[in-house]
């Protein structure tokens, strides 16, 4: 299925109405872009992670609707963005049926637009490759946050758009597990549905679920 019509299109929503995990490894070239006051952050994605609703324990969406999940549930094209470890925030692109609650999550990238006001935005990065290096950094150089919650991704009307970009060949991208998080039995790899492509100096180091020590 075709993205769009033009690479410097947005994305067509048909294209995101369809499984994360169909929709996940073809998000891969495409480019994420907020405009704020501040000015405008574009990043082209480079490795995301699919998560499957009802059907996926790792997904915010598998006990059902809540109001921090709601956005999940469709329609697709929009943005879920979610705060976690009281610091940061990540966001998904939600794809699927409205109802389905199936979404992309957004896990690095390379900026290519706005770099000096994404610098500005992370101070800490060491260089270039580390401003969109993983999802709570991509977040932050793009300076999206609670209120981009449910952002509409596929109108060019919206400060928040997800454009098309150049095909990616197959042979580019690679597949494993998430990043930590467990399968059933603590089976990380049973879901091998991180993304990435191969070979770009952007996308984040792999660290293996590790399972909480009760006390």
């Amino acid at each position: 299925m075709e993205r769009s019509g033009s690479p410097a299109a947005t994305v067509d929503r048909q294209f995101l109405t369809r499984a994360g995990l169909e929709v996940a490894p073809e998000l891969l070239g495409c480019v994420l872009r907020h405009e704020t006051a501040e000015g405008a952050v574009a990043v082209r994605l480079t490795e995301v992670e699919a998560y499957m609703g009802a059907d996926d324990p790792g997904s915010h969406a598998f006990r059902g609707r809540t109001a921090r999940n709601a956005v999940m549930f469709g329609p697709a094209g929009h943005l879920y963005v979610y705060f976690t470890y009281g610091m940061h925030f990540c966001a998904n692109v939600v794809c699927g049926d409205e109802g389905t609650a199936t979404a992309v999550l957004l896990r690095a990238g390379e900026v290519i637009e706005g770099a000096e006001l994404a610098r500005g935005r992370r101070r800490s990065a060491k260089g270039p490759r580390d401003l969109a290096r993983g999802p709570a950094r991509l977040t932050s150089a793009l300076g999206l946050g609670r209120a981009d919650d449910g952002a509409d991704l596929c109108t060019s009307r919206s400060t928040t758009v997800l454009l098309s970009g150049p095909p990616v060949p197959a042979t580019s991208v690679r597949n494993g597990p998430r990043v930590g998080v467990s399968g059933p039995g603590g089976d990380g790899d049973a879901f091998p549905w991180r993304f990435w492509l191969d070979g770009e100096p952007t996308v984040s180091t792999y660290r293996p679920h590790v399972p909480r020590r009760r006390r």
